[in-house]
């Protein structure tokens, strides 16, 4: 296809990739669709642990949304709602999200590519890696949920330098942000992030998930954190067949099979 949103599965891990390298992966209406309905396809396949999200083309993870596209998809009010309504939804299912999700950052990250990222568990970065916010160079409105999840990593000081300048920052600045995990050379950035995913696919699912669950709960208000969810989560991992294997595994000194069970 010319563009759109490719899925590829080896063993555990799952990859989605988003294509329109021509346009350095900038995001049309039907990709945002596409990247929701390749999430949840790959959330009820139980075969995948770990899903890692990419740019086609190795020059850029998502430039952004399609300017070319402004006129036919947010032209009017109606039109920018229902488009920030599908991105509002893949980002979302990206947050919510039970399984590991990694972003593989090759090149250009910006606008909705920083937020895609941010909206992912961890992120790796390539050397050569850009990351902005150009909504003030282009008269957009940045949400409340986008500059929230944005501060949660980096504070205010650097969300309001990216947002007030709206330039481009390289890789290690954006380390020093914390908004990357890691940075790898572009020739070993696909083996890192397969060991990583294969690592954490080869731990026990439910108490990664127990792990995921937990995490976003504190991430959210005191008032409205569900604690009784966190406590159900850490007791589903005591009472599952996996304790019970990584028990063994550890007397009989072998790597431990999880069936996330």
């Amino acid at each position: 296809m010319e563009h759109g949103i490719l899925v590829a599965i080896e063993g555990a891990i799952g990859t989605l990739t988003f294509n329109n390298p021509k346009r350095h992966n900038a995001m049309s209406f039907e990709m945002w669709q596409g990247a929701t309905t390749a999430l949840e396809e790959l959330a009820h396949n139980e075969a995948v642990r770990v899903v890692v999200l990419t740019g086609a083309g190795g020059k850029s993870f998502v430039s952004g949304a399609d300017i070319s596209k402004f006129e036919s998809e947010r032209a009017s009010a109606d039109a920018v709602a229902t488009y920030n309504a599908a991105t509002e939804r893949f980002s979302q299912t990206l947050l919510d999200y039970a399984k590991p999700t990694i972003a593989m950052i090759r090149g250009y990250c910006i606008g909705g590519g920083v937020g895609i990222a941010v909206s992912c568990d961890l992120r790796i970065a390539n050397e050569v890696s850009r990351f902005g916010v150009p909504a003030a160079k282009l008269g957009l409105g940045y949400g409340f949920e986008s500059i929230r999840r944005l501060m949660e990593l980096v504070g205010p000081q650097f969300v309001n330098e990216m947002l007030f300048t709206a330039r481009q920052f390289d890789a290690e600045e954006a380390r020093h942000m914390r908004l990357v995990n890691r940075i790898v050379p572009d020739a070993e950035i696909e083996g890192y992030v397969r060991h990583l995913a294969d690592t954490i696919a080869a731990n026990a699912p439910l108490t990664i998930r127990a792990v995921k669950g937990t995490v976003c709960e504190l991430l959210r208000d005191a008032a409205a954190r569900d604690i009784a969810r966190c406590e159900s989560l850490v007791k589903q991992c005591f009472e599952s067949a996996d304790y019970q294997e990584g028990r063994r595994a550890f007397l009989e000194k072998r790597k431990p099979v999880f069936s996330g069970k």
